[in-house]
């Protein structure tokens, strides 16, 4: 029976590198798809089909981003040479695709890049070497493995680890495709940023307006009659010379 498993936080190293979703799905299902590593055959047809398509999850996923619209929804597409092809549009909200110029401009910086085919090809390998690093995945094909490949199995997540992040570190991306934890970022010409801006600028205003009303207050104030400072002096003087007039 295959006992070659690398250390769990080996695997959750991997792991964050990949689609929380895909990772999940294959967590819950492989135990029941792999009849816990006994397999027979349907069992492994299953096992070869759940590790295909989640691998094929990964590596679409990897071309998938998404944005913050006009009207605050999140949106999500997928990148294409011309641009991002949005999945949830709908001709009633604030996206407004087919009349906004200024919105398919934008949307075209979403397009295709080598960096997207990188990151989808790194994130195919990781899933196969996560899912091969599952113990019921190793019982089920790898029954009677020798030294060697318990070897491979151990040791195969940590390098593949430290080459992914390294082409990720060499190759960064600012994609928040769908199942990636990340915050979305927003289209840069959002009516929301927008309206936070210009009531910011509103704010602003006021208070340079109600500066101003106070500094031509004071500038009245000083026009219409002497100061308080000049008061005071000149009744010290008037005091003064009544002194001296009485010596």
């Amino acid at each position: 029976m295959a006992t070659a498993a690398p250390p769990s936080s080996t695997l959750s190293n991997l792991a964050n590198l990949l689609p929380t979703g895909t990772v999940l799905v294959f967590k819950a299902l492989i135990p029941s798809f792999s009849n816990s590593g006994k397999c027979v055959l349907a069992n492994k047809y299953l096992t070869i089909a759940l590790i295909f398509c989640c691998s094929l999850t990964c590596f679409l996923s990897s071309f998938t981003d998404s944005f913050l619209g006009n009207d605050g929804k999140l949106y999500y597409g997928i990148a294409t040479p011309s641009g991002l092809y949005i999945f949830n549009d709908d001709p009633n909200d604030g996206l407004n695709l087919g009349k906004d110029e200024r919105m398919r401009k934008e949307l075209r910086k979403y397009r295709l890049s080598f960096t997207d085919f990188v990151h989808a090809f790194v994130s195919f390998v990781v899933f196969l070497v996560v899912s091969f690093s599952s113990l019921d995945v190793q019982r089920c094909f790898f029954l009677k493995e020798g030294t060697n490949l318990e070897e491979l199995f151990k040791y195969l997540p940590l390098g593949v680890g430290a080459f992914a992040s390294a082409l990720f570190t060499i190759f960064p991306t600012r994609r928040r495709g769908i199942g990636y934890g990340d915050v979305a970022r927003g289209a840069g010409t959002g009516a929301v940023e927008e309206k936070e801006l210009k009531k910011q600028e509103t704010v602003n205003g006021k208070g340079k307006e109600r500066g101003g009303v106070h500094e031509n207050e004071w500038e009245t104030k000083g026009n219409n009659g002497p100061s308080r400072t000049s008061i005071e002096l000149a009744s010290v003087s008037h005091v003064n010379d009544r002194v001296e007039d009485i010596s």
